[in-house]
């Protein structure tokens, strides 16, 4: 009987070494998922970090491009502004070169100052012409049209309504249908 006793407590000695192993089995793999979560929370932290770190590259970038958009920008409203007027400039200065060779002239003969002078004109405008520069003309008893004239003065008029053209003291012009100058007029009272 001592022996079944001994066998006996033997026997659960050892089904208490197979719990308590078991356990310590059991405590290892419970310690297993902590290590691999640590893990992959610590891959998906570096992944995250590379990835704000990438942005941030790129947000800087993109910040240096608009930035140099808007200086390239600037830089061609500046020349577009400077330089607009550079073919007006040219077609003027053979304007002026045939006025100079007129007043230069010791011919002293008046027709061939006239026709060159002439010529000069006929030249001026062309170069209205091709700027799209258009003479603003208001002819006598025409309305007054304050976007297009200018009245300088007022008098009596017989026979004409208030408000009328009498007299065209100078021209008016517009460039792209945009007035530079209005016709200066005298108007009627």
């Amino acid at each position: 009987m001592q022996q079944d006793n001994d066998i006996d407590k033997h026997n659960t000695d050892n089904s208490q070494m197979k719990v308590d192993v078991a356990n310590d089995a059991t405590a290892d793999t419970s310690l297993e998922p902590d290590v691999s979560s640590k893990l992959d929370d610590n891959q998906e932290l570096a992944k995250l970090q590379q990835q704000v770190a990438e942005l941030k590259d790129l947000y800087v970038r993109a910040q240096a491009e608009v930035q140099n958009v808007q200086r390239r920008s600037q830089d061609e409203v500046k020349k577009a502004r400077d330089y607009a007027i550079s073919s007006f400039v040219k077609d003027v200065i053979v304007v002026k070169d045939y006025l100079e060779m007129a007043l230069s002239d010791q011919s002293n003969n008046v027709d061939t100052i006239k026709t060159g002078v002439d010529l000069t004109l006929k030249q001026l405008v062309q170069v209205f012409e091709r700027q799209l520069i258009k003479a603003i003309e208001p002819q006598l008893n025409d309305k007054l049209d304050p976007n297009l004239h200018q009245a300088v003065s007022a008098e009596e008029a017989s026979g004409q309504e208030a408000n009328t053209i009498v007299r065209v003291m100078q021209k008016g012009y517009m460039l792209n249908n945009r007035v530079i100058r209005p016709a200066m007029v005298v108007v009627a009272k």
